[in-house]
């Protein structure tokens, strides 16, 4: 296994961006030396919006962009692939640097909390596993289901740290919470219909 895989994450950002020279940063070049371990951090930054009170629709444009991460990682990518328009976007180094250093604090902690084991789950072929959970996720997360952003946007947040601490058993645990989160959005979507039809 190379240095990139035995990294920790809070290591693994600041490697990204020594690695980066000039007063300008884009996505792709952020991203390219975290390898695999990109889509973590890719799904964190999709589950923020989830948390921030913004008007009805975020959840559709999250789920569209889940599925579009989740896709890709059913389909055994190595790397997320982005949109020449999303690779080539600029970033000031400053505030990528700021970005980091804002983040450093809460990755450390994740870091004491979450460890590298079953590391198997979390790469390839597994991540194909990840990848078939996320897309549902994605296509309920992009229903209008009142309340459920929240919900969905901690399950994200698993996926992520997961991911990017290589930990097999958090995985796990993202892949039961996916499960049963489907199954009770089915039950209870069965139940208001039913409802509905005996109403009317």
């Amino acid at each position: 296994m190379d240095d990139v895989g035995h990294a920790r994450t809070a290591e693994l950002l600041t490697r990204a961006l020594e690695a980066q020279q000039g007063d300008k940063i884009t996505i792709g070049e952020f991203l390219d030396p975290l390898g695999e371990r990109a889509f973590g951090f890719l799904l964190l930054i999709l589950a923020i919006p989830n948390f921030i009170p913004v008007p009805i629709g975020v959840g559709g444009v999250m789920g569209v962009l889940v599925i579009y991460v989740g896709g890709q990682m059913l389909l055994g990518f190595q790397h997320p692939w982005l949109l020449r328009s999303m690779r080539e976007h600029g970033m000031s180094r400053k505030r990528v640097e700021k970005f980091v250093a804002r983040l450093t604090p809460m990755l450390r902690w994740l870091e004491h909390v979450c460890r590298p084991r079953l590391e198997a789950l979390t790469r390839q072929p597994a991540h194909r596993v990840s990848g078939l959970l996320l897309v549902a996720t994605g296509v309920l997360l992009a229903l209008p289901i009142p309340f459920t952003n929240y919900v969905f946007g901690v399950l994200l947040v698993l996926y992520a740290v997961a991911l990017i601490e290589r930990d097999g058993a958090a995985l796990i645990v993202a892949w039961l919470a996916s499960v049963a989160g489907a199954i009770a959005l089915l039950t209870l979507s069965g139940a208001a219909i039913e409802a509905m039809r005996k109403m009317f």
